[in-house]
């Protein structure tokens, strides 16, 4: 396909079949071959182009919003192309390879010390929410509060799902961060099919999953950690909590054994997604997230394995009559 430029290219990513030895066929949502690199890529071009229609990003104005890393170079290779000063708030957990690309686009990143409390004063939300009060001429998509975050994936992945699954999908399984993914896909499929079950995954260790005492996680770009108009509890059936053993220790079967390269909240929805199989039916067609790729996590270590196996090579020492040694003539000269 041709496109007139990078950001017609976001969208239409392929469903691939996983092989998980289930009766039911078990399909992966490839987010990450996304311009961007993830399914970030749909929301926040939503989100900008509907600042954008109603006049509240201007031209020459700054974007500046908080994220785990992924939104962060969404918005970052978005603001790029259409001419905006980017600011993004990350905090220290968000991987190196994240927070290098955000910058690769040019645009500045501000890194905030981890906290248990999305409303921490020192939290990077609060920084970005604090930058944008007093930076004139700037837009923040709050990807964690606006509603059109969600209203973006409805637009745009649902109907891919629909249509690539001609209408069969029965289960959608999705990690469960801002809300916006597993709500607006979640929406749409049920108004084509009230059955269709929706799936969050969530960390153990989240604001929700702990009653409010969260504890420190490891797995970017999921958990459940504070209330938010963009989930949509209407639309979720179950919520699957996966703590980061479990979560992380599924990346290295779906690369070594799958192929699959993919990051930490997908290694939680696969795992997710693995444990539901005895509840599946033979009919049923699942659609599981893979957010973005496990190419952004290479430093965590995530993917290595204790033992690295080493070819062994044997060099056979050859006889000397088999060596031939050409020297020049005596005349001949040897320019260098």
């Amino acid at each position: 396909m041709k496109y007139n430029n990078l950001l017609d290219a976001i969208g239409n990513t392929p469903l691939v079949q996983l092989n998980f030895k289930s009766e039911a066929r078990i399909f992966a949502k490839l987010e990450y071959l996304n311009p961007g690199g993830s399914m970030k890529d749909r929301s926040a071009l939503y989100m900008i182009e509907e600042a954008e229609r109603l006049g509240i990003l201007k031209p020459g104005g700054t974007i500046i919003d908080a994220s785990s890393g992924n939104h962060g170079v969404a918005v970052a290779m978005i603001g790029k192309i259409k001419g905006y000063k980017v600011i993004i708030c990350v905090f220290e957990k968000c991987s190196n390879e994240k927070l290098q690309t955000i910058k690769s686009y040019g645009a500045q990143v501000i890194v905030c010390p981890n906290t248990s409390l999305i409303s921490d004063p020192k939290g990077y939300h609060s920084v970005a929410l604090e930058l944008h009060k007093n930076t004139p001429n700037s837009f923040m998509p709050n990807q964690y509060f606006n509603i059109t975050n969600a209203i973006g994936h409805e637009m745009s992945m649902g109907p891919e799902i629909w249509k690539q699954t001609e209408g069969t999908v029965t289960h959608f399984f999705a990690a469960a961060g801002t809300g916006g993914t597993i709500s607006g896909v979640g929406r749409y499929l049920k108004k084509q099919n009230p059955n269709v079950k929706v799936i969050a995954i969530d960390s153990n260790h989240s604001f929700r999953a702990t009653n409010g005492n969260p504890k420190p996680y490891k797995i970017e770009g999921i958990g459940m950690d504070f209330d938010t108009p963009v989930l949509d509890k209407d639309v979720i059936d179950d919520i699957v909590e996966v703590s980061d053993e479990n979560g992380l220790g599924m990346l290295k079967t779906l690369s070594a054994e799958h192929g699959f390269l993919v990051g930490p909240s997908s290694g939680a929805v696969a795992w997710a997604a693995y444990s539901y199989i005895s509840k599946l039916k033979p009919t049923d067609v699942a659609v599981i997230m893979f957010g973005d790729s496990g190419r952004a996590y290479l430093s965590k270590g995530f993917y290595d394995y204790e033992e690295v196996t080493k070819a062994e090579i044997v060099l056979e020492k050859p006889a000397i009559e088999e060596i031939e040694i050409h020297m020049p003539a005596k005349e001949t000269q040897i320019n260098l």
